[in-house]
């Protein structure tokens, strides 16, 4: 049965290139709209070789984007997870603090464009805290949901047994909700990385980053290099998910 997974997550995949590659050659995509997918691996080559604008080279734009969402995204691990841990183990701060962050919760990070380049300018501040506000409520919400479903009677228990209310927060709360910090971790990189081309679009005084290169190739009218600039985000922001699934697995044995 594992086999036949691996193959279906295999061939499927490139069962749809394949699929692609068809109906562009067939004309039935039009290559001003659609790129095929031979059109997006060259596209690939001239910006790892060329770069766009010429001499931005494909790596540096992928490492000051990651350099951008890592630092929104420790900032919300370092903020969320301690704010959540709090307020799902205090009623009072619960009662406090939840409305205000349903409130602030629903609104989109790109809403927060104009008041981040008011209060950082434009460049790589202003980037950092979009892409804060897109990984932040995913960690904080998931943290908060996480200790709220530790089993109550597991630290009634540890009550009983004598232990002190700092030994049950580490020993009992922490370890109970760390499968849904996780969760929210995942969660809120996936949505750092979704937030990184408008997070760019803001302006970028470096000319360097994925979402400002795919600026660029609109500009340009280079479909082609959109997409290959799209892919690539993809696939860092898939490799950084395996990354962390794999941390999970080793950090939560005991589940």
């Amino acid at each position: 049965m594992n086999y036949l997974k691996d193959r279906i997550r295999l061939y499927f995949p490139l069962l749809l290139l394949v699929l692609w590659q068809g109906l562009s050659s067939l004309q039935l995509l039009p290559p001003h709209k659609i790129p095929s997918p031979v059109q997006i691996v060259l596209g690939v080559k001239e910006l790892l070789l060329a770069g766009l604008p010429p001499g931005n080279s494909l790596l540096l734009h992928c490492l000051e984007s990651l350099v951008r969402v890592s630092l929104g995204f420790v900032l919300a691990l370092i903020i969320g997870i301690p704010l959540g841990i709090f307020v799902g183990w205090s009623r009072l701060l619960r009662n406090m603090l939840t409305p205000v962050i349903e409130i602030i919760r629903p609104i989109p990070p790109l809403a927060w464009i104009p008041l981040a380049i008011l209060w950082f300018g434009i460049g790589f501040k202003s980037a950092a805290f979009i892409i804060f506000l897109g990984c932040f409520f995913p960690v904080v919400l998931s943290t908060i949901s996480g200790v709220l479903s530790v089993d109550t009677r597991l630290i009634d228990a540890a009550r009983t047994l004598g232990a002190k209310e700092k030994s049950i927060f580490l020993n009992v709360l922490i370890p109970g909700a760390t499968p849904s910090i996780f969760t929210g971790i995942r969660i809120g990189l996936g949505i750092g990385w979704m937030t990184l081309v408008a997070a760019e679009f803001t302006g970028v005084k470096s000319g360097y980053g994925l979402g400002y290169m795919i600026m660029v190739a609109r500009d340009i009218q280079r479909p082609d290099l959109v997409v290959a600039g799209m892919g690539t985000i993809g696939l860092m922001g898939y490799l950084l998910d395996v990354a962390l699934r794999s941390l999970e697995e080793k950090t939560l044995r005991w589940r």
